[in-house]
């Protein structure tokens, strides 16, 4: 399948001699806001930051979005929009000398013939230290220059509050499939490149998972490898063969990491057993750790299926061990059927819970000491001492239950910790608690304690 579209020229700031040497991405890059392609929900017509193009008056921002969506290309349009110098510091590579030659420069485009604006872009601003982030601050809030962050990480943790409460965050989007095949269209207009079958089409977009750059830089490897082995047009089984193991597009590290184990967690909390694969199977088609993936299915187990079915615990750890004696691929169908099973459970978070408020309880009460009655008496001091005096054991008693007794320390009678819920085993549970809470109370109710 061939695609084409019109193409805008090499971007204008690029000689022509410099643009045969650019990258793809680089001389697609857009030269106005109409040839942005995506993110509509805030550049399209009366959305948030087309009216601030609109306005003439530039603002300080923060773009947080995946890599390739457009972060840097929107800051230039801006700098472009406002007639504004550009000033450009990489977070990755840069520090506070930068930072220092950033002012210098605003400070004289400002004083200059011209008194031009400046804008000071930083790319990956979630790498700069708080000490580095703070240094932008006060000339932020004096008007010196207008201050553009570009971050993959969410901004809330990684960007310092006070810079943050000076900046207006923009979420930008993953690119859709139709914004893709649009670039693929552009990029074949402009480089002549081979025609690509739709199968091995949609392949390409599925690889470059919502990135731009992504696409684009595959798309020119592809091309001169293409022209190199006489391929045209370009197919999936090409494709496939030329890419690899890079066709996982799994991102292993950053947010999308936890926001994918976050799917995965909750829609086994959520009893959706194809939803729960589903999430497995991109991680694990990405190259995620396995073995991590081993941890949050056993911890899974405990946290949201617990005593409402105890199977569900063992048919966790099992999986751990098959995975560990089998490995990658053959024990990830082990991995696969325990996440199945751990969403069809039924579901308590009771232990979960007692758990955490035991927990609140002992830090908030301090350490009151163990009554007399519950303590060990192995010594003839102790016994003289009376560790261990009126100690009922409950074997003895009626049903193996001493009625009555108490075992938590003097003075100390909470709510109860754990309380089931009315799913799986733990129906059997809360009634059989229910009942001894019962004895106890009526037992105590007699004795008048």
């Amino acid at each position: 399948m061939s695609l084409t579209a019109p193409l805008s020229p090499i971007h204008p700031h690029a000689t022509p001699a410099a643009g045969l040497h650019q990258p793809l991405a680089e001389r697609l890059r857009p030269r106005h806001l109409g040839e942005v392609i995506g993110q509509q929900h805030i550049l399209g017509p009366g959305m948030p930051l087309r009216l601030a193009f609109e306005s003439g008056r530039p603002h300080s921002c923060i773009f947080w979005g995946p890599p390739g969506v457009g972060k840097t290309t929107i800051a230039r349009l801006m700098a472009d929009a406002f007639d504004a110098q550009f000033i450009s510091i990489s977070a990755v590579l840069g520090g506070v000398k930068d930072i220092r030659d950033a002012v210098e420069q605003a400070q004289a485009a400002r004083h200059g013939l011209l008194a031009q604006r400046s804008i000071v872009f930083v790319d990956e601003v979630h790498r700069f230290n708080k000490s580095q982030q703070d240094a932008f601050l006060p000339h932020v809030e004096s008007g010196l220059f207008t201050f553009v962050g570009a971050t993959t990480e969410n901004p809330s943790f990684e960007v310092n509050s006070a810079l943050l409460s000076r900046a207006t965050v923009y979420v930008l989007q993953p690119l859709g499939s139709e914004e893709l095949q649009q670039i693929v269209a552009k990029a074949q207009a402009q480089q002549a490149l081979p025609a690509i079958e739709n199968e091995a089409l949609q392949t390409l977009i599925a690889y470059a998972d919502g990135d731009a750059r992504r696409l684009l830089n595959t798309l020119e490897t592809l091309a001169i490898s293409a022209a190199q082995a006489g391929i045209a047009p370009i197919t999936a089984a090409w494709l496939q063969q030329v890419l690899g193991q890079q066709l996982r597009r799994y991102d292993k590290g950053g947010e999308h990491f936890y926001d994918t184990i976050s799917a995965l967690h909750k829609s086994v909390r959520g009893s959706d057993p194809d939803a729960a694969l589903y999430w497995l199977v991109r991680m694990l088609d990405g190259g995620v750790d396995p073995t991590y993936l081993v941890r949050r299915i056993v911890r899974m187990a405990w946290e949201d299926v617990g005593l409402a079915d105890p199977r569900a615990l063992h048919i966790a750890n099992d999986a751990a061990a098959t995975y560990e004696r089998l490995g990658s691929p053959e024990g990830e169908l082990a991995l696969a059927q325990a996440v199945l099973y751990l969403a069809v459970a039924p579901k308590s978070n009771a232990g979960y819970v007692a758990y955490k408020r035991a927990r609140a309880l002992v830090q908030q009460d301090g350490s009151r000491p163990v009554p007399l009655h519950l303590r060990n008496a192995p010594t003839q001091l102790m016994q003289q001492l009376d560790y261990g005096k009126g100690y009922r054991y409950a074997h003895d008693e009626e049903d193996g239950f001493a009625a009555g007794e108490n075992y938590f320390p003097d003075g100390l009678q909470p709510p109860p910790l754990y309380q089931p819920v009315a799913r799986g085993l733990e129906i059997k549970i809360g009634e059989k608690l229910q009942a001894l809470r019962q004895r106890n109370n009526e037992t105590r109710v007699k004795h008048g304690a």
